[in-house]
């Protein structure tokens, strides 16, 4: 018995197109900065907002797709394209890195003077500010929306003000004590920092590929929504849950006397569903009904939210 209060994707690419902006913004501001200057960590700094822009392109792309209602060919709805996009994402932060890391090499090998330090900071401390915004906007939406490729580019964006902070940081000390190599120094420093970034993206959009459970609290508020309803007569079991994107994806079994009527299981299976949705927005619920007394009734599953106990992170399955 499948059933949603919101079948229909959400339109999520008004936020892809604000980071496209934000991107080619802070992009114009970061080359200034470094054709100013000449500092590689301000060069390192704009290699990533180069990156953002590809990213959030790409973001675009997928969120297009997510958006697209199910189909004949995509019955469950087209929401993985946003893990494609996360994930694509990371590998694209591998690229940014090693340009970083490449670049501040060879301004090891051959240091060079760092210009018009002052301009160049409050130039990438503006860019910075701008990108913080942005990235708290992204973040709040994915989050809200439970989108896996807006909450990638808010933290891409975050990360990017981060490395924007150490690279004011590595200019401003280079300004003071005049040594030259901190600027690389940082900008390696910057790079290993977006290596770990691009790590964690795509090993959350893989997870994500691989159908995932919810996480520990939307579990346990499932199981709370469920156990009500378990009586003498009546038993639940084999409640697994999947994430899909921004969708949710649910299924228990409830075990009830051979003799009901179908009519009667059909209304248990109608209030044990309408109790779930008002306690879980946006779930596509699966409920299969089977005769308490069926030895086949029982065992489905090596790997169930357990009802009987609360849900601690030992007792789910590794990933």
């Amino acid at each position: 018995m499948p059933n949603s209060t919101n079948d229909r994707p959400r339109d999520l690419q008004k936020y892809a197109w604000l980071s496209i902006a934000t991107a080619i913004v802070t992009i114009s501001l970061k080359m200034g900065a470094y054709l100013l200057t000449g500092s590689v960590g301000l060069l390192s700094d704009a290699a990533e907002s180069v990156v953002n822009l590809v990213a959030a392109i790409v973001a675009l792309i997928a969120l297009r797709v997510a958006a697209k209602p199910a189909d004949w060919n995509h019955q469950f709805g087209h929401s993985k394209a946003e893990y494609f996009s996360a994930w694509i994402e990371g590998l694209m932060i591998f690229v940014a890195a090693a340009f970083i890391i490449y670049s501040a090499i060879g301004r090891i090998l051959d240091p060079q003077p760092i210009e018009n330090v002052g301009i160049g900071l409050v130039i990438s401390v503006v860019a910075a500010a701008i990108n913080g915004s942005i990235a708290l906007v992204l973040l709040r939406a994915g989050r809200q929306h439970r989108s896996l490729t807006l909450v990638a580019d808010g933290k891409h964006l975050m990360t990017d003000v981060w490395t924007s902070g150490g690279v004011v940081v590595g200019v401003l000390l280079v300004g003071v004590t005049g040594w030259d190599l901190l600027d690389p120094i940082v900008a390696i420093l910057v790079g290993m920092n977006i290596l770990f970034q691009g790590y964690r993206l795509v090993q959350e959009s893989t997870l994500g590929l691989m159908d995932v459970a919810w996480s520990d609290e939307d579990n346990e508020a499932l199981a709370n929504a469920v156990r009500p309803f378990r009586t003498d007569e009546v038993t639940i079991h084999g409640v697994r849950t999947r994430q899909s994107g921004h969708h949710r994806f649910a299924e228990m079994h409830v075990l009830v006397p051979g003799d009901w009527t179908v009519w009667r299981g059909h209304d248990l299976l109608e209030e044990i569903e309408a109790a779930v949705h008002k306690e879980l927005e946006d779930v596509q619920l699966i409920s299969h009904l089977e005769p308490i007394e069926d030895p086949r009734a029982y065992d489905d599953y090596p790997a169930e939210i357990p009802l009987g106990d609360a849900i601690s992170s030992d007792k789910r399955h590794d990933t």
